[in-house]
């Protein structure tokens, strides 16, 4: 009986001892970029709605506002018109709007950008790709990039108002 409560105690420890150094091993190893404000955004190609693609490096020297969304969120339709005003607003001051739907169709994605009059580059991440790199949850969640690619601020949850936006745009703004 004392055999078996000994090989038990022992099995045990090791299991620890292997959990332990795995998480002292990831921590320290594993070379995964924090998304926070004062890091620098990961670049990332996706193809546009209206066709070509969009790579984030391209856009270096504007500041730049990624909305990641999708049709079924309610809170994600409502800033769309602000987001449509500030594009209009800021475009020709060096500032890049840019919507990134969540994996919906092309269909359902034109539809809806059709229906809300639409004029900023949607960009269409169908398999998820850059939401899991920029580990969006939930949604909306907004990247205000700088000209230098610095996410200056994320604002999870929404809906951004017109005001809100302006005040993050200002900050972004090139000079």
């Amino acid at each position: 009986m004392k055999k078996s409560k000994t090989g038990m105690r022992i099995l045990i420890l090791a299991i620890l001892f292997i959990a332990v150094v795995g998480a002292i091993y990831n921590t320290a190893f594993t070379d995964k970029q924090a998304i926070k404000e004062g890091a620098k955004a990961p670049d990332f190609v996706l193809p546009e709605l209206r066709g070509g693609t969009i790579q984030l490096s391209d856009l270096k020297g504007k500041g730049v506002v990624l909305n990641f969304w999708g049709s079924w969120c309610p809170p994600c339709v409502e800033e769309m018109p602000a987001l449509n005003r500030a594009y209009h607003k800021y475009q020709d001051d060096g500032v890049e709007i840019i919507g990134i739907n969540i994996s919906e169709s092309k269909v359902a994605v034109s539809s809806f950008v059709q229906r809300l009059n639409l004029d900023f580059p949607i960009l269409l991440d169908q398999k998820r790709e850059i939401t899991n790199l920029y580990e969006i949850d939930p949604i909306p969640t907004t990247f205000f990039i700088d000209k230098d690619g610095i996410i200056q601020k994320i604002v999870i949850g929404g809906p951004m108002s017109d005001q809100t936006i302006q005040r993050y745009i200002t900050q972004i703004m090139p000079e």
